[in-house]
């Protein structure tokens, strides 16, 4: 029986989540837990991936400005954003990157749907869309096939924040909330619970435990 354990954090500056994260890694790596996924929300930060290009931030505002060691290029997190952190063994289930960032997209495919929010994929490009509008950005780190970092996805965050940079180093694309596509108010814990399912459906999971 495969198990995923869900820790939900709340509001958590990013260092610390990272250092968390890397605590669970650990011990996931050692084999002492199960799966796990790590939902949480941060207060506002810029991160900038392994090849970032620094120019993409144009103005930090009052955020914090960090250098992280996920894949991708510059990403904002901050409250009303739900950001989750799958610490999981693909040796346990297929030792392939993209079939790992696919799933990770369906998952947010599929928290949408709930929501009556159509969510695409578009090709050459991480994430999840809405038209040419970006909902859930995505960056992650392997070691030894157990993954960490994950997916960003905006509920109701304050998108002036995203006009500081260029998500993603893409140029052309805009960035949305749910919020905005559903023209009425959500909450990441309304959102939290469908996409928790969702991971358990797509992973293939026959427990979750909280």
């Amino acid at each position: 029986m495969s198990d995923l354990h869900v820790i939900k954090k709340g509001l958590v500056p990013y260092e610390e989540a990272w250092e968390y994260q890397r605590q669970v890694h650990a011990r996931r790596l050692a084999g002492e837990i199960a799966d796990t996924l790590i939902l949480l929300e941060h207060p506002p930060v810029y991160t900038f991936g392994k090849n970032a290009d620094k120019s993409n931030l144009i103005n930090a505002r009052d955020a914090q400005v960090i250098q992280s060691d996920r894949g991708g290029d510059i990403t904002w997190h901050g409250p009303g954003q739900l950001v989750g952190y799958p610490i999981i063994n693909l040796e346990d289930h297929k030792k392939s990157v993209s079939w790992f960032m696919r799933n990770l997209e369906e998952v947010i495919i599929k928290t949408l749907q709930h929501f009556d929010i159509t969510g695409e994929r578009i090709p050459g490009m991480t994430g999840v869309w809405v038209g040419s509008q970006k909902v859930c950005a995505m960056g992650v780190r392997l070691s030894r096939w157990v993954t960490m970092h994950g997916f960003a996805l905006n509920v109701r965050p304050d998108m002036s924040y995203f006009n500081g940079m260029i998500p993603c180093g893409i140029t052309g694309k805009g960035v949305v909330s749910m919020q905005e596509l559903l023209g009425s108010e959500i909450t990441v814990e309304t959102v939290a619970q469908p996409l928790i399912l969702a991971f358990q459906t797509v992973f293939a999971y026959d427990r979750v435990l909280n």
